[in-house]
């Protein structure tokens, strides 16, 4: 609890905060948002990511935007989580005068077309070494066949899909687009399906420095960002998209090397303790199962 109120020293009101601060608002991206538009000219204050925040929080993020000159924000629907962090609630705590973008949250199947990470409210536990679930495991968990991998052209119309519900969703009244962005395919644009990399981040933060009035310029951080968690990338997929990257089949987690035979193991153990889970994950993962099916 330290080492985070020491991280988040200027939220909490233990450091202050910069003349003319804004704020960036959303899930685990938000903060990497945060990190390339912030600057001198357009400072932003860190907070953690919406999901994080108990009431307290929710409080000093309110009082936080009454004194912010900008606020960036994913949508967000009011009352999340039983708490005041909803995008218009939020936007109600602002001065007058001060400017708002709203900004997709983005998810990507394109090179990651196995993965799913799903928000099961009846069962909150992430399964192990990596919280995101593999179309082939949960198959084999739920005695259901389906393919190694899939042909290229059903990699490419999976990640049109995914494209096309960003979009979608941009439609609905946000102010900057990142649907656009995911042409030509390259490694750097996702970790996971939904962590998004540098090659993302860095032109989508050019479109809402832009959005605030150009009063700063976008910061290459110098590192990847959003990147402590790395699925693998498999050679079925660097062939689909002709990548010029090498095939990777392992988890990167915190550094470390994890294979993918281990989560793989760690996660039929954890579905064959929990069927009730499996039952809902093979539910919410039906589309993707049926793809998948489709291509064996």
């Amino acid at each position: 609890m330290i080492a985070r109120r020491v991280h988040y020293a200027e939220f909490f009101g233990d450091a202050p905060a910069p003349d003319g601060y804004g704020v960036v608002v959303g899930n685990c991206q938000a903060e990497s948002l945060r990190l390339v538009i912030a600057s001198e000219q357009l400072p932003a204050v860190r907070i953690p990511a919406v999901h994080e925040l108990d009431a307290a929080e929710a409080s000093r993020l309110h009082a936080l935007l009454a004194g912010a000159s900008f606020l960036v924000s994913q949508p967000i629907r009011d009352d999340y989580r039983g708490l005041p962090l909803g995008t218009a609630q939020l936007r109600a705590s602002l001065p007058s005068g001060a400017r708002v973008v709203l900004v997709p949250a983005v998810r990507f199947a394109g090179l990651h077309p196995f993965q799913a990470v799903l928000r099961l409210p009846a069962f909150p536990e992430d399964p192990p070494l990596v919280a995101y679930h593999d179309v082939r495991t949960v198959a084999e968990a739920a005695g259901l066949s389906v393919p190694a991998h899939l042909p290229a052209s059903a990699v490419r119309a999976l990640a049109d899909a995914s494209v096309a519900e960003l979009r979608r969703r941009e439609a609905l009244g946000l102010d900057v687009a990142a649907s656009d962005l995911f042409s030509p395919v390259v490694e750097d644009l996702a970790r996971t399906v939904n962590h998004p990399g540098n090659a993302l981040f860095l032109p989508l933060g050019e479109r809402i420095v832009e959005a605030l009035g150009s009063p700063g310029r976008v910061v290459d951080p110098g590192r990847p960002i959003l990147a402590s968690v790395r699925a693998p990338l498999e050679s079925w997929v660097v062939d689909a998209w002709n990548l010029d990257a090498a095939p990777r089949p392992e988890w990167i987690v915190a550094g470390e090397t994890v294979s993918a035979d281990a989560v793989r193991r760690a996660h039929l153990a954890y579905y064959a303790k929990r069927p009730a889970l499996l039952a809902a994950v093979v539910d919410r993962m039906a589309p993707l199962l049926r793809t998948w099916s489709a291509a064996a």
